[in-house]
Formats: structure tokens, C-alpha cells, sequence
């Protein structure tokens, strides 16, 4: 785990996201208003504006707008450095028109915020740093210079220099506020994003490989029988050709391969999922098989099973989604690779619930992000003792989040907790003392025998592709 941030290499990479399409029809709306405002100004209100280089600033900006819609296709997307010039492009030339019409004293120089709150939704914070840098001193320099406001009669719209700078000061204060409001929002909800399409990549690779399974299963099933014809026609041919050497070497032949052939189904049918009997199993065979690609990693794996109070001893068949199985798997991943030298997965039930505990003898979770665990993109700085115990792990939080998004798909609740106590001495501190995830499922949810869930009994159904 490293920096607690949410920069990662899918989300710095945002800048090309956006089209230059949509920049050119912001820009559009923007000299409208622009327009209007002069229009407004100079027609109703008759103020004295220098008529003749707003309009050139409006119009320089026109041009560029046309610029780029005979230069560059529609679908052009922009790179981070062209983002940023023509934001800043966009920034000057609304500062150069409130230099032209009184500076801070023209109220829409609030519009300053916008150009950089936008940078702040879709380029790097070094750029966004820049733009807002160059905003503060645009905005400090129209304070003090700028060409005053008029009146028909020739006054000059003037506000108290207190309002000046309670002006300056709201503008530079927004703009730190709503730049960081706004990036953290948004790099929220691109993390989100980007953890989510990571969770349903897992989630359908794990149903490929079901599905696959099915596939194979159904393949053995339907060629054990012609198999089994094979070879018995060659075992019979074997004996009738005692005295044909050479032909019966071709028969045995034939009864190795199809022996060969058996062997192999039998051991792809070991994959097989879409039998009716293999959706479901008990709730400790599940266990198992999500725990078992990590059985040999060098840590041992405790199972245990207990029934709640007042429930029946027979533990319940559950569904063996491939959410289940792929959430629980990555939850004892994250145990193995933080545990000292055991796990322990335990289970229980009720008539009601089904819980699976899942601890480790480790250091447990960072107490600074307990909070947050089960978020994507969680990470700490390693400390020096991390580094020599994993030197390879670079953890980012994914692994929780896809186990906690797959396993609440599936109707279960998770809580993340340390089994350490922290008024005791690490002598005295219990055997599984570190990190402790608990999921609870409605047994109604994942139960397979019974409710809405129960997986119907009959006759196998044929799989189609």
C-alpha cells in the first residue's frame, strides 16, 4: 500500500477524454453571453464601454472557434498540453474584456472561477495548480488597473474599495474552494468508475471460466458412452485376432487411445459447473474451493464450522455463484498474503443467516484506514519492515473492493475489523490478532434448497452457445 491518494495510472490519463467539440460549443455560449452583455450594457443602461476592442477580444476568440472546426475533425480529442491552452486561452481573454469594462467593479467578474474550476474536472493537478496561479494574479491586477465604467453623462461607476476587496477575496477564495470541490468529486467518481469496470471484468472472467466448465462437463458426459462402445469393440477384436499379430496390435492401440481419451475428459469434467447437482454445495466445500488456489502459498488455511444456537447441525447447501466464490477467494488472497503463518476460515448459521469469518495472525489492517477499507484505490506508504516482509506487493485496494462489491451483489453485508486488543501487551495478544472480515448473507439470499433461490432438480438441461 502507499500514498492514501486516488491518482492512479488509469485516472491521470484523463485529458485526452475530452473532445474539442465540446470545448468549441462551450466557447460558443460563452461569447453569446459575452455579446449580450456588451449589447445590454451599451444599449440599455447606456454606459460608455470602448465598443471597438471588446468587440476585437470577442472576436479573436470567434476565430479561433472557427479555426478549429475547419482545421480539426469533430472528433478530435485533446491532450493534456492543448486542454490547458485553451482553457487558458479562454481565461485571458475574459480578463482582458473586465480590464476593458471596469475591472472588479463589473460584477461578472465572478466568471473568472469558471475556466478553472473546469481544469479542475479534466486536467492534471499540476495543471489546474498553474491556471488557478495565473487567476489569482490576473484578478489582483484588475483590482488596481482597468478601464473604469462610464455613465451616459460621463460619471464613473465606481464601488467602495472595501467592495473591491471583498470582491478580490471572494473570487480567490471560491476558486480554491470550488477547483478542490469539484477534483475531488470528480476523481471520486472516476476511481469509482475505473474500480467498478475492474470488478465486472473480474466478475466475467469468473463466469467465462463457469461457463466454460459447463461446456466441458456436457462434452464428457456425451462422449463417455461411444467411449465406452470403443472400447469394448476393441477388447472384443483383441480376442478374436489372437493369431492375427498385427492386427491386434491395431486394436489394442485402438483401446489405449480411447483409454487416453477417457482420462482427459474425466479430468476436464472435473471443471464441470452447469450439472444441476453442481450449482449448489455445502456452505464448507464453497469455502474451500474459493480458498483453494491459495492452500499452497506457504500458510495454513483453518476451517472451521459451527452451527448457531438453536440451529440444525447440518450445514445449509448454499449457491455457488461466481460472485461468491471469486469475492470469498479474494478475501483469503488478502488474508494469505498478510498472515503471519495461518488463516482461519470460519463459518456458522442460523435458521435465518449465514456468516463466514475470515481472520489472519498478521498485523491486521493500517488503523488510519480502517475506516476505509473496501474502497478502490486505498493506499499507504509501505514502511521499511512491509517492504522486507512483501518486497513485491503493491496493493491498491482493488482486491477488497471487488470481494466487497461481488459479495453485497449477492445480498451480503461486510464488516472489516483487527482482532488485536489494543491495552494488551504482543505477548499477550490473542493467536488471530489480525485483520478480521466478517460477511453475513440472509440465509434467504444464498440459500440453495430453499426459498426463491432453490435450485430445481430434475433432469440436466442442455447447454447452448
Amino acid at each position: 500500500m502507499d500514498d492514501p491518494t486516488l491518482s492512479h495510472p488509469i485516472a491521470r490519463n484523463r485529458g485526452n477524454w475530452i473532445r474539442l467539440r465540446t470545448l468549441i460549443l462551450l466557447r460558443w455560449f460563452a461569447i453569446a453571453g459575452q455579446l449580450l452583455a456588451i449589447l445590454v450594457a451599451m444599449e440599455v443602461f447606456r454606459l460608455q464601454i470602448a465598443f471597438g476592442p471588446c468587440l476585437a477580444a470577442v472576436g479573436v476568440s470567434v476565430i479561433g472557434n472557427l479555426v478549429a472546426i475547419f482545421i480539426f475533425p469533430q472528433n478530435k480529442r485533446l491532450s493534456e498540453t492543448e486542454n490547458l491552452a485553451i482553457v487558458l486561452f479562454d481565461l485571458v481573454q475574459l480578463c482582458f474584456l473586465l480590464w476593458l469594462t471596469g475591472g472588479l467593479h463589473n460584477p461578472f467578474a465572478l466568471l473568472v472561477v469558471a475556466p478553472v474550476t473546469i481544469s479542475a474536472t479534466m486536467l492534471t493537478l499540476r495543471s489546474t495548480v498553474l491556471l488557478g496561479a495565473v487567476a489569482v494574479v490576473l484578478v489582483t491586477l484588475l483590482a488596481e488597473f482597468h478601464v473604469p465604467l462610464r455613465t451616459e453623462e460621463g460619471f464613473v461607476l465606481r464601488i467602495p474599495e472595501i467592495f473591491v476587496f471583498g470582491n478580490w477575496a471572494a473570487i480567490v477564495i471560491t476558486l480554491f474552494f470550488l477547483s478542490a470541490y469539484a477534483r475531488r468529486v470528480t476523481l471520486e467518481m472516476h476511481s469509482m468508475s475505473d474500480a467498478l469496470a475492474a470488478t465486472q471484468m473480474a466478475l466475467a472472467r469468473e463466469q467465462k471460466l463457469t461457463d466454460l466448465g459447463g461446456v466441458v462437463a456436457a462434452a464428457a458426459h456425451e462422449l463417455g458412452t461411444p467411449l465406452a462402445t470403443i472400447k469394448l469393440t476393441s477388447a472384443e477384436l483383441m480376442e478374436e485376432l489372437d493369431d492375427r499379430p498385427d492386427l491386434r496390435e491395431d486394436a489394442a492401440l485402438i483401446r489405449e487411445q480411447a483409454d487416453r481419451c477417457r482420462d482427459i475428459l474425466r479430468s476436464m469434467g472435473r471443471a464441470g459447473k452447469d450439472d444441476l447437482q453442481m450449482r449448489q454445495a455445502p456452505l464448507s466445500e464453497v469455502l474451500r474451493e474459493a480458498a483453494e488456489p491459495h492452500q499452497d502459498r506457504g500458510k495454513r488455511i483453518h476451517f472451521e464450522e459451527t452451527p448457531e444456537e438453536g440451529a440444525s447441525p447440518a450445514q445449509p447447501s448454499i449457491l455457488r455463484r461466481p460472485e461468491i466464490i471469486h469475492g470469498l477467494r479474494n478475501l483469503v488472497q488478502n488474508a494469505v498474503d498478510f498472515a503471519e503463518t495461518s488463516v482461519w476460515v470460519e463459518s456458522s448459521w442460523s435458521d435465518d443467516r449465514i456468516a463466514v469469518r475470515i481472520m489472519d495472525d498478521g498485523a491486521g489492517y493500517p488503523t488510519d484506514l480502517l475506516g476505509r477499507i473496501g474502497d478502490p484505490f486505498v493506499r499507504r506508504r509501505k514502511s521499511n519492515a512491509d517492504r522486507r516482509l512483501r518486497p513485491e506487493y503493491e496493493g491498491m485496494g482493488l482486491g477488497l473492493f471487488i470481494a466487497k462489491t461481488l459479495l453485497e451483489r449477492s445480498g451480503a453485508e461486510l464488516s472489516f475489523a483487527n482482532g488485536s486488543d489494543p491495552f494488551l501487551m504482543a505477548e499477550d495478544q490473542p493467536e488471530r490478532s489480525g485483520a478480521i472480515v466478517e460477511v453475513v448473507w440472509p440465509r434467504r439470499s444464498v440459500d440453495a434448497l430453499k426459498g426463491e433461490n432453490a435450485v430445481p432438480v430434475g433432469q440436466n438441461q442442455p447447454i447452448r452457445i
